[in-house]
């Protein structure tokens, strides 16, 4: 049986963010940590799923945003994240999407749009293969095609080269004035949520709440999973907001992106140029972006 616990505000965490509400949701022995904006009305409920080694708090900006246009919305910590459970397993891509799939029935959704960042992006678009009957549809944001095979021929090399840096021991003070840098001229939205990636210790130093074994384990499921494969076969309209980073790999992007655009249950709205976090460097065109397809009918 899934069945959810809604905290009363004296049990929200100080990551927490004013004007939302905190949910420790029971799935079954896992529990996952919501934050809830507005109610439920005439439009669809919106869910926001983080990508690897994020949590829900980098979708502040764009969540606020939608509850402007009247949005009921959801932006959740997957397992391994945040503040919700850390198993030592379940991290492959199967699992990740039943968790979502539990998520909606638990929290009784109607059907909601899911949007995905990056590892998320994929997550939701393998929620649309095993889960369809359960939404309207997905929006993948810089994400959702992501085949890390097509770049390693083998999960060692993956894992040598995209294993998550060491950063348990740094000052905060020093990571809050890295992010400030890298993410200057962003909203503070932005800037929030990604201090929020960390558990600040006792000793004023941080620690990822994602921790390195389990990032492996998402990093492997994500190495293994195969969307483009998937996208054809969706029953679900598809829309991608993908980033152009002006790099050399927005080429092989492109050409990616125009071959799924072939398919009649997908589009593409290209953010150019962006940040692969495009969706809290421009969190309200990002939201007019989902809304106008939803709005328009594709995502309704």
């Amino acid at each position: 049986m899934v069945t959810s616990t809604v905290n009363d505000a004296s049990s929200q965490h100080p990551n927490d963010r004013g004007g939302a509400t905190s949910r420790q949701v029971n799935l079954d022995g896992l529990t996952l940590h919501v934050q809830e904006r507005s109610h439920p009305g005439a439009l669809p409920s919106v869910l926001l799923v983080h990508g690897l080694a994020s949590n829900a708090r980098l979708w502040d900006g764009a969540a606020d945003a939608l509850v402007e246009l009247g949005y009921h919305v959801i932006a959740v910590d997957q397992r391994g994240h945040g503040q919700s459970d850390k198993p030592d397993e379940g991290y492959d891509m199967q699992t990740v999407a039943d968790d979502l799939a539990s998520l909606i029935t638990a929290l009784q959704l109607d059907r909601p749009v899911v949007a995905g960042q990056s590892w998320g992006g994929n997550v939701v678009i393998e929620l649309a293969n095993r889960h369809p009957h359960l939404i309207r549809g997905v929006c993948a944001v810089d994400g959702g095609l992501i085949q890390l095979r097509d770049r390693f021929a083998d999960w060692e090399s993956c894992a040598s080269v995209l294993a998550p840096p060491a950063l348990i021991g740094t000052p905060f003070g020093q990571f809050e004035v890295m992010i400030r840098s890298a993410y200057r001229g962003w909203p503070e939205t932005a800037v929030h949520g990604t201090l929020a990636n960390m558990e600040v210790l006792t000793d004023g130093t941080i620690r990822p709440w994602l921790s390195r074994e389990r990032h492996l384990q998402v990093l492997r499921g994500l190495w293994e999973h195969q969307p483009q494969t998937i996208i054809p076969q969706l029953s679900r309209p598809v829309l991608f907001t993908p980033a152009d980073s002006e790099n050399q790999h927005t080429v092989t992007k492109r050409e990616e992106y125009a071959r799924a655009a072939h398919h009649r249950h997908v589009r593409v709205e290209w953010f150019s140029p962006a940040h692969h976090d495009l969706h809290a460097q421009y969190p309200e065109r990002w939201a007019s972006v989902l809304h106008a397809h939803i709005s328009g009918g594709f995502l309704a």
